[in-house]
């Protein structure tokens, strides 16, 4: 093999070992949260394999569950998933050249991937493109042996596993607090804030209006509210983003 490539996989391997504590954990969540809704062990191996989308695999146990309209799936895949409309735009110049492996690489896109190839500087000894798809297949192969011993758990072991489903949740909340915490330093509000403030009072008002309504899903609301709420604001986030650059 090119010393290049191997150099690549090297890299990668080691620059996603932390990712793999991570999805390790998050996988046995989803696995063991599928296997106490029903489904054998083989749905976690498909839906690692085809669905590889994370905090949706969480959703659409519940999507599955529920039997909901295929409409109201979609519309919900496609609001949790938008983000990755954005990182798939960056990345059009480092994937211009991967070859046929950059259709991988467009289906393999993760959040801790996307951070992983966007910020990481490549030295001219390694193969950037290897290092990118080794980045991808590792991410996605950590992420499939997760949710399979979390099934195998799920469907061999007998055990309360009340509160499993939270545990994409508790990972966000936890992303969320860091994050505010790092931006805007320890002030409870700050000029900062302005994204996570129209997210917190965007899902707020959409579950008590909802509740009101008596509307059972607030979250389709609450994406659109965000989505349209941040467009207009975009100029004003902008100019904070050029402010503090300076």
């Amino acid at each position: 093999m090119d010393v290049k490539k191997t150099k690549a996989i090297k890299r990668a391997l080691r620059d996603t070992f932390p990712i793999f504590a991570g999805y390790l954990v998050l996988g046995i969540g989803f696995g063991v949260m599928l296997a106490k809704r029903g489904f054998g062990t083989y749905w976690a191996a498909i839906m690692s394999c085809t669905m590889y989308a994370g905090s949706m695999q969480y959703v659409a146990v519940e999507l599955l569950a529920d039997a909901v309209t295929v409409g109201y799936a979609i519309m919900m895949t496609v609001l949790v998933n938008i983000r990755h409309v954005f990182y798939g735009v960056s990345l059009i110049d480092k994937y211009r050249d991967a070859g046929w492996r950059r259709f991988y690489m467009i289906f393999a896109l993760t959040d801790e991937t996307y951070s992983l190839v966007s910020t990481t500087e490549v030295s001219e000894d390694v193969d950037k493109n290897s290092y990118y798809f080794f980045v991808s297949l590792f991410d996605q192969l950590y992420w499939i042996c997760g949710c399979c011993i979390g099934a195998l758990m799920g469907n061999l072991i007998e055990f309360n596993s009340a509160g499993i489903e939270y545990a994409m949740t508790a990972l966000f909340v936890c992303i969320f607090a860091d994050q505010w915490l790092s931006v805007g330093g320890r002030k409870l509000l700050s000029g900062k804030h302005i994204s996570a403030t129209v997210g917190v009072g965007a899902t707020l008002i959409s579950l008590i209006a909802c509740n009101i309504l008596e509307i059972e899903y607030f979250l389709i609301p609450s994406m659109i509210i965000i989505l349209v709420s941040l467009i207009l604001l975009r100029p004003v986030l902008d100019r904070r983003e050029d402010e503090n650059a300076e």
